[in-house]
């Protein structure tokens, strides 16, 4: 049995491609449109784990596309999976428990009995890139399962400013205080509905004392001992390969950082 989040796609002759038209999808699926592919309207739905791939597509896990997708395909992904699950999510009302209707004018859900109107949610988080002098702090967090480590990073609380956030996990985490903020970028991450907000920030004091129920291990990093990092096509990487660049100025590193840059 495939897993219950797993995308079909279709090997194309240039790579992995989404499936824009298919008819896998069974009688009772709830379509949800995603927006437009070469002029054609792209719909999503959720099939269930039963439904077999038709002739030419396949099943593939959703982690398994980044970094392989082209930037349209990715893009249409993240969407997909982010709206699919916020009407699987949103079918019943937050207030009454009434049965919602999806809007046919906008991306709503709205209940016929008390009007609550609920939009798909984005749950903003913090990367961060920082940086001791000739050197890169990254960490190996506790859900990656394998020996990757990567640039730090968190939820954005309520009511906190993304500045707020990145100076909280950075001391939540490995307990050292950064400085000199600066945005590096964005990307869509639907791992189910979260925003990445990038940074850079410079250390300015304490010992990296890791939280070991988030962290691994922690430590400083040179352009010439990086561990295993996270696939290329993740803004983690981006601002790692950032990193990378700025301190060897290599011709190569100038290829993968502009192949890590496909998510922007």
């Amino acid at each position: 049995m495939r897993a219950p989040h797993d995308i079909l796609i279709i090997d194309a002759p240039h790579g992995p491609e989404i499936v824009v038209g298919s008819d896998v999808a069974p009688p009772d699926a709830v379509p949800v449109l995603v927006g437009h592919h070469d002029g054609v309207h792209v719909w999503a739905a959720s099939v269930g784990t039963q439904i077999s791939a038709p002739s030419g597509t396949a099943f593939v896990g959703a982690r398994q596309l980044v970094g392989a997708l082209n930037p349209e395909s990715f893009g249409l992904f993240a969407r997909a999976r982010m709206l699919v699950e916020w009407e699987r999510t949103h079918r019943y009302c937050g207030a009454c428990g009434t049965p919602t209707a999806v809007l046919a004018d906008e991306h709503a859900v709205e209940c016929a009995r008390c009007g609550l109107r609920s939009y798909p949610r984005i749950s903003p988080a913090v990367i961060v890139a920082v940086t001791r002098a000739d050197e890169i702090l990254l960490a190996q967090p506790v859900r990656a399962g394998r020996a990757m480590y990567t640039v730090l990073a968190g939820f954005v609380e309520a009511g906190e400013s993304l500045e707020r956030a990145v100076a909280r996990e950075i001391a939540e985490e490995v307990g050292i205080t950064v400085g000199d903020l600066a945005y590096a970028g964005s990307q869509p991450w639907p791992f189910p509905h979260a925003l990445m907000v990038g940074f850079t920030a410079r250390y300015v004091a304490g010992e990296i004392t890791p939280d070991p129920t988030e962290i691994v291990d922690a430590g400083w990093y040179t352009t010439g001992d990086l561990p295993e990092l996270p696939p290329r096509g993740s803004i983690a990487r981006a601002l790692i390969d950032e990193f990378v660049r700025v301190h060897t100025r290599k011709p190569w590193v100038l290829g993968a950082l502009a192949a890590s840059r496909r998510w922007v």
